[in-house]
């Protein structure tokens, strides 16, 4: 499950720059794009007759999971959210008194 979420981005980045797209990865559309689509169809066709890391080659260019693309795709959120949170006190404090109690041998 969570190989599948890195590989969706890799795939999409990909299909994305087999179709030219030069953009922010997010706003990318391939939809209609020829050399997207037979990029895909030609991932289809493979099935499991090879190892997924050359069918990962044969999209990406790469044979290594990447969470870059991933990454790149959630850039403007993350940036937004760093924004919406600054000078905010993000995880847990322990209550005052666990803290200062004296810790046990």
């Amino acid at each position: 499950y969570f190989l599948a979420r890195i590989l969706q981005f890799q795939f999409y980045k990909g299909l994305c720059d087999a179709a030219g797209y030069k953009g922010p990865l997010h706003q990318c559309s391939f939809y209609g794009n020829k050399e997207a689509g037979q990029k895909f169809w030609a991932m289809l066709s493979k099935g499991a007759s090879q190892p997924w890391q050359a069918t990962l080659k044969e999209i990406t260019g790469g044979d290594k999971l990447d969470a870059g693309p991933m990454i790149e795709y959630f850039t403007p959120v993350n940036e937004w959210l760093k924004q919406q949170n600054q000078g905010q006190m993000c995880g847990w404090q322990p209550p005052a008194a666990a803290a200062a109690a004296p810790k046990a041998p």
